[in-house]
């Protein structure tokens, strides 16, 4: 009787589920789709965690029915979640206060506190291996300390929210190697806490954070109640999980040297399998771990699919009419281009930065010139973070793509053109859930002994769309290669008019 395995992504807009059998093979998926705490101030993005567990724990039962297996024949589950957001735990296991995510930029003022106690950020990134952005753990944890000082006495563990969903499924509180190093608290040279970024915080701290585990060690097992709901066995192992980049890289095959994964989402990602760790001394490029004890340099921007869907919103266009409309609009919008720091941005460090459309003329104040501006000023903003990448010895020949975007051809064309490398995507469209999959069982294989490999795995199991398969055109990556000199440079010119506004 074949094995199965579930992999559930927890992400800032909804929770994918989706089951595979030991061969690779999706059998069956279910979704869930949520949204923010409304009327928080701006900067302030909170999200309650118990909304993910109540959409886990239904996608499960949901894709339990679809697939039509049985329950018992599940061996393993694997979680991937949103990186950065913070879960304050109780002694009790009670969630002590709403979650702060990713995107929340109110924490500027204590990463720059922080920053500054540990000697600067050149200090900071010889301590940590990466600067302390708002988007990071850190700050939200010395935010709590100093805004909400009752909650925080009450915070007993410090979770992150792929963490927060193993917790649900087995009572353990773990977390490892790969979404720790997306904390600002981990070394991730040597995978363990960084105490004197820690006591900057506060030295009671140390006892509220997990111990570190290696990403191929379980979280533990389903506990009874979650199996008694689902149908399960307390016998399937849940593995460590990891962040949704983390997980979107086993489940995109980038799992071995030379291979590049660039998701186009709400945020975009650009990531790098590597077997040692890649520190940027210009603090750009994130340096983390990845989820399968290895190393995943990476750059991330806020607004990739936040400012194509504010702009076809603008003009009630569903997709396809998008895609029409961008097809037929000239390579390079005719020099219009958006800076798209809609909701400030990460890469390069601007939070406090906003959207700015440069090249306004009567000939392309046109609604195909401003949807490609947006679809190409994402890119663009990827592109900037690819080229440091590129400086710290990273030479992408095919990208594989993923993430909503990577369902629009036109946009296919656009990252080809403006990364100048082949682009291709998945059979398998849900990244992160599949990649969470595939973790959960590499972890059910060593735990019987084998001694699987996870590139093995997905060398095996992970395959590209080759239909999907798109080359760079020569003359569309020279005119890219202008325009990315002119956004490099209206950067650079308009972040201390961001600073001082």
């Amino acid at each position: 009787m074949p094995d199965f395995f579930i992999g559930v992504d927890s992400g800032t807009q909804g929770t994918k589920t989706i089951i595979i059998d030991e061969s690779g093979r999706t059998v069956g998926k279910a979704s869930a789709s949520y949204g923010l705490i409304k009327g928080l101030p701006s900067g302030h993005m909170e999200q309650h965690p118990e909304t993910w567990s109540k959409a886990m724990l239904t996608t499960m039962k949901e894709t339990l029915r679809d697939s039509k297996i049985n329950p018992k024949q599940v061996r393993g589950i694997g979680v991937s979640g949103q990186q950065h957001g913070l879960v304050p735990l109780d002694e009790a296991g009670n969630v002590v206060r709403p979650a702060k995510l990713w995107n929340d930029t109110s924490t500027a003022m204590e990463c720059a506190e922080l920053t500054d106690a540990l000697g600067g950020e050149q200090e900071v990134i010889k301590l940590i291996g990466n600067s302390i952005l708002p988007g990071y753990t850190a700050g939200k944890i010395l935010w709590l300390r100093k805004h909400e000082p009752s909650n925080y006495a009450k915070m007993a563990t410090v979770l992150l929210p792929h963490d927060y969903l193993n917790y649900i499924l087995t009572g353990n509180r773990t977390m490892e190697y790969g979404d720790a190093s997306g904390t600002a608290l981990m070394n991730i040279r040597t995978k363990k806490w960084c105490l004197k970024a820690v006591d900057a915080i506060d030295p009671d701290l140390r006892a509220k954070l997990p111990e570190v585990q290696p990403s191929d060690k379980p979280a533990g097992n389903l506990r009874k109640e979650i199996a008694d709901e689902t149908g399960l066995t307390t016998d399937v192992l849940v593995s460590s999980g990891g962040g949704d980049n983390m997980m979107g890289a086993i489940g995109t095959g980038n799992t071995s040297p030379g291979k590049v994964t660039v998701s186009l989402g709400t945020s975009g990602t650009i990531y790098a399998f590597s077997n040692r760790p890649v520190v940027d001394p210009q603090g750009e490029v994130a340096a983390f771990c990845d989820s399968t004890n290895s190393w995943l340099p990476m750059v991330c921007t806020m607004n990739v699919t936040v400012a194509t869907e504010y702009a076809r919103n603008m003009f009630r266009l569903d997709h396809g009419e998008m895609e029409k409309e961008i097809s037929g609009t000239p390579v390079g919008s005719g020099g219009l281009l958006l800076l798209p720091y809609l909701t400030g941005e990460r890469t390069p460090n601007v939070p406090n930065g906003s959207g700015v459309l440069y090249g306004l003329t009567p000939e392309t104040l046109k609604r195909g010139h401003l949807l490609r501006s947006a679809m190409e000023g994402a890119t663009l903003g990827l592109n900037y973070g690819l080229n440091r990448l590129r400086e710290l010895g990273i030479s992408p020949k095919e990208i594989r793509l993923t993430g909503g975007g990577s369902k629009n051809r036109a946009w296919r064309q656009i990252a080809a053109d403006v990364f100048n490398a082949e682009i291709v995507t998945l059979t398998e469209e849900e990244g992160a859930a599949y990649g969470a999959a595939l973790q959960a069982l590499w972890t059910y294989r060593r735990s019987l002994g084998e001694d699987a490999s996870i590139s093995g795995i997905t060398d095996e199991l992970v395959e590209v769309d080759e239909e999907s398969r798109v080359h760079p055109e020569p003359s569309s990556v020279k005119q890219y290669e202008k325009l990315q000199r002119l956004q490099d440079k209206l950067s650079q010119t308009l972040r201390t008019i961001f600073d001082e506004a």
